[in-house]
Parts: C-alpha cells; sequence; structure tokens
C-alpha cells in the first residue's frame, strides 16, 4: 500500500491542469482554482483516501497522458518530468523513465506541502536551489530520511498543519535499538526533526516558527522553551536545536505520522528529517586532538610572521604577551586551543570551550568574540609545549625569533620594601631622630617630650601605644598658658620665633 501510495503522488505530480480536473472530477470534487489548488486537492485526496478506484483512475490518466507523448515527432523537445519527485516506482518501456531524486533511504513520500510552490510547472533549469542547513558538530548525521521540505500554507488561516509520513527500514531501527545510551531514555542514535529559514544562499541555522507543536502519531513532542530575559524591552529567546523524535516512534516496520503545527505570519520555514548519532563534548576534544593538532614550528613561523617588521608601520613590535589562563574559567590552561580564522595568538581551553557549547550552542571565541566553529579549531602545539615546560608562571612573551620567555607576577618582585623606613616620633634635647632597630625590623622611639607627659614607644616592629600622665593637677596647665601668652608677647616685639617641635608621635613615612 505505501509503494501504491507512492506512485500515484508521483503521477499526480505529473498532471496538467486538465489531468487534475478530470481527476477531482471523477470523484465529485471542485475543478476551479489554480493548479496549484488543484494539486493540494489532489494530493490530500490521495493521502487520506486513495481506494482502489481512485488509483486506477490516476493510472490511467497518467498512461494516457504519455501514451500521447511517446507518439509526438522526435524533433519536438521532451519536456522534463517533475524533478522534486522523491521517490519513483512507475517506469513504462514505451516512455522516457523517469529519473528518481538520489537520496539515502528515502522510502516514503513525505509532507505533501512540498508540492505546492508551482516549482513542478518549471522547467529543471530554472529550479529553486535546495534549502541547506548547517551541520551540527554533535550530530553526526547517518540517513537523509527527508530532504529541507518548504512548510506551505493550505488556507488563510494563521494557524497551519503539516502532515508527513514516513517508516524506518530494517537497518535504521537495528542502529537505534543497538546504540548506547547518553542518559537514561536517550539513545544516541535518534530520529531528529530540524527546521530553519527557506533561504537558499547560505546554509541555515536552526529556527522555530511561530506556534510550532510537533505532534508524532498520537503524542506531542516537547520543544525547547524560552530562555527568560532580565534585561527590560528585550524579547526572550528560544534555543533552537534539533527535536529528537525517537521516544515517541514505532521502531518496527510501521508507518510514523508526524504533524508540524506552526504559525503562519509572512516568513517561510522548511523542515527536514535526520538519522543522525549525538556525539558528546570528550568525544569531539578526542577527534579534535587526533585531527587538529598543529605542530609547534608551524605555530612558531606564526609568531615570526606575527611579529614580522612592517616597514610601514612606524612603531615596531618586538614581543607579544599570552597568558597561560583560560578567559573563560579564569583556570591555567590544560589543551591550548583556537579558531584558524582567528587573528590572536591568545588561546583558551577546548575541554571548557567544548563543554559550554554541547549545553547552549554559540561557537563564539572567547577572545576575540567573531565566530569559532568545531571544524575551524586547531590545538596550539607550541604553546602545549611551552605549558609543559613553564609551570611557575601565568604569562609568557614571545619574541621576534620566535623564542619565549615566561613573565613573573609582578607582586612577586615587589612583595618586600625596597627602600627604608623613616620613623617619626619624639626626639631628644638635640632633635636627632630616632635610630632603626635592625633586630625588630622598625625604630625604638625612647624618652619624653618635654613636659607633654606623653611617651611613645615602638616594641617588637609595632608602634606602642601614647601613655599620658593624669596625675598633673590643673595648676601646671594653667601656669602653661600664661608662659604661651607671654611668649606670644614677647614675639610681637623680637620677631617670629623658631617653632617648638612637636612632642607627640607622628608615625612612619617612606623615605622613597
Amino acid at each position: 500500500m505505501a509503494a501504491e501510495l507512492v506512485e500515484a503522488k508521483n503521477m499526480v505530480m505529473s498532471f496538467r491542469v486538465s489531468d487534475l480536473q478530470m481527476l477531482l472530477g471523477f470523484v465529485g470534487r471542485s475543478k476551479s482554482g489554480l493548479k496549484h489548488e488543484l494539486v493540494t486537492r489532489a494530493l490530500q485526496l490521495v493521502q487520506f483516501d486513495c481506494s482502489p478506484e481512485l488509483f486506477k483512475k490516476i493510472k490511467e490518466l497518467y498512461e494516457t497522458r504519455y501514451a500521447k507523448k511517446s507518439s509526438e515527432p522526435i524533433s519536438q523537445p521532451h519536456r522534463p518530468l517533475d524533478p522534486l519527485t522523491m521517490h519513483s516506482t512507475y517506469d513504462r518501456a514505451s516512455t522516457v523513465p523517469r529519473t528518481p531524486l538520489t537520496g539515502p533511504n528515502i522510502d516514503y513520500p513525505v509532507l505533501y506541502g512540498k508540492y505546492l510552490n508551482g516549482l513542478g510547472r518549471l522547467p529543471a533549469k530554472t529550479l529553486k536551489p535546495e534549502v541547506r542547513l548547517v551541520k551540527l558538530p554533535f550530530f553526526n548525521m547517518l540517513d537523509e530520511l527527508l530532504k529541507p521540505t518548504e512548510l506551505v500554507p493550505q488556507n488563510n488561516e494563521k494557524l497551519q498543519e503539516s502532515p508527513c509520513i514516513f517508516a524506518l527500514t530494517p537497518r535504521q531501527v537495528e542502529l537505534i535499538r543497538n546504540s548506547r545510551e547518553l542518559q537514561p531514555g536517550v539513545k544516541a542514535v535518534q530520529v531528529v526533526l530540524r527546521i530553519c529559514y527557506s533561504d537558499t544562499s547560505s546554509p541555515q541555522e536552526d529556527q522555530y516558527p511561530p506556534n510550532i507543536a510537533v505532534k508524532v502519531n498520537h503524542s506531542y513532542c516537547s520543544v525547547p522553551g524560552y530562555y527568560p530575559s532580565n534585561k527590560p524591552g528585550v524579547e526572550p529567546k528560544r534555543p533552537c536545536r534539533p527535536i529528537n523524535l525517537t521516544h515517541l516512534m514505532y521502531l518496527s516496520s510501521a508507518t510514523n505520522r508526524i504533524t508540524v503545527t506552526w504559525g503562519n505570519y509572512g516568513k517561510s520555514y522548511s523542515v527536514a528529517l535526520y538519522l543522525v548519532r549525538q556525539l558528546t563534548s570528550s568525544e569531539l576534544l578526542q577527534r579534535l586532538k587526533t585531527i587538529g593538532v598543529k605542530h609547534p614550528e608551524l605555530c612558531k613561523a606564526l609568531v615570526k610572521e606575527k611579529l614580522r617588521l612592517d616597514p610601514d608601520s612606524e612603531i615596531a613590535t618586538t614581543g607579544v604577551r599570552v597568558s597561560l589562563i583560560c578567559p573563560l574559567v579564569k583556570m591555567r590552561l590544560s589543551v591550548p586551543c583556537r579558531a584558524e580564522t582567528c587573528a590572536h595568538l591568545q588561546c583558551f581551553d577546548a575541554v571548557f570551550y567544548l563543554q559550554m557549547n554541547e549545553k547552549k550552542p554559540t561557537w563564539m571565541c572567547p577572545v576575540c568574540d567573531k565566530p569559532a566553529p568545531y571544524d575551524q579549531l586547531i590545538i596550539d602545539g607550541l604553546l602545549s609545549k611551552i605549558l609543559s615546560e613553564c609551570e611557575d608562571a601565568d604569562e609568557i612573551e614571545y619574541l621576534v625569533d620566535g623564542s619565549w620567555c615566561p613573565i613573573r607576577a609582578e607582586k612577586e618582585r615587589s612583595c618586600s620594601p625596597q627602600c627604608p623606613i623613616l620613623v617619626l616620633g619624639t626626639s631628644d634635647t638635640n632633635g636627632l631622630l630616632a635610630s632603626p632597630n635592625v633586630n625588630g625590623g622598625g625604630s625604638v622611639l625612647g624618652g619624653s617630650g618635654g613636659g607633654g607627659g606623653t611617651v611613645g614607644s615602638i616594641e617588637n616592629g609595632k608602634l606602642g601605644a601614647d601613655v599620658v600622665d593624669l596625675t598633673l593637677d590643673s595648676s601646671s596647665s594653667s601656669e602653661e598658658e600664661e608662659e604661651e601668652e607671654e611668649d606670644e608677647e614677647d614675639e610681637d616685639e623680637d620677631g617670629p620665633r623658631p617653632k617648638r617641635r612637636c612632642p607627640f608621635q607622628k608615625g612612619l613615612v617612606s623615605a622613597c
């Protein structure tokens, strides 16, 4: 029955408007409308109500049309058949055989919306190029179950549904069943659905349409939700990734029905089905270590190239510093890595870079913030060698001849003072400063200041507390005030007198 369904759809897609009208009139359906509307009705008829009588009528119309073609003069060019047909099992000896679309394990027709874009009537040379999706490093494609197929709205409603019917081959079922589990209930070999914009100019990233819902057989499949946004006025983003359908599929020869519900808001989307093997970050790291290591001599030549004297530049670069700390996790590098397309010599750690992209794939260089895809990553052989030889420094400097030298931390060179310490405090009657105490690491102050009653000292390198004599009575203080007044009068008469030395200890200052 499935093979007959394939034949019927392929034959309907080659019909002219008159053939479609005859077919729709045969079953009592409306014959009015444009060709793509007639094709839509005919394919819906074949998809959901293909009786033996209907199949016989389709075959009769098809044979009648190509019998007329074979009776035409040879000088007339033969009109090419629809190149969008996915499977060709109906060949007649008296007609030109139809060319099947090559592709691994495309067993059954899918998404009749593929045929509603009117491309079937165009010559092969003016066909629209196919939509391509970007390769995903964590998914190794085994089979293509459905080529990228455009989702075409069936009416003017905002919410559209596009069905897809296919079956797995016994080999594909065996691959899924025998694959290991990445986590409970998640097999390494999966059937995934990918959705992207219908843009043929370049390989497309995964992009979900609005209001997306995916139903597999009789159950809805979970679709990644939106990331919450903490910034005001910024719409939340949804991580668009391949949707794993394996756990809801029939792992047998039975056909599986997938229905994609999507919002029709003007943008065009395409869907594709793949059988893939999901990889882990450790597997990608091992592959990178096997095929992505750049020889130290090549890295050394790159350093020389970066530091080569530019005759047009007025500034000569004699060296460039490179940190041995990963900018991602602020830890010492273990597997120094960067992209071939990056202009800098600074590396990041491949282990953490792959782990972060496994959780949230962005593939952006943490140093220059430019794309750093997996197939462009290389392991710096020269820096790997330096990491094993230089374990006591966190930074090195490349020189113009390609050599390198470690850069010690500044704080290690300036941890001890390089200049003497002067101590300001009480002095003797001659105004001399206290001498430093070699053993204690500081200076020892002795004596007391005149009549101030305050004593300061340094013991064991620490500044002692000031001691104030509280036994002095108020009479002594009043006498001091009278003496001060007399001094002021004498100063007015004889001119300014030399200032008194402060009897209190001031602290420590650097002589530098």
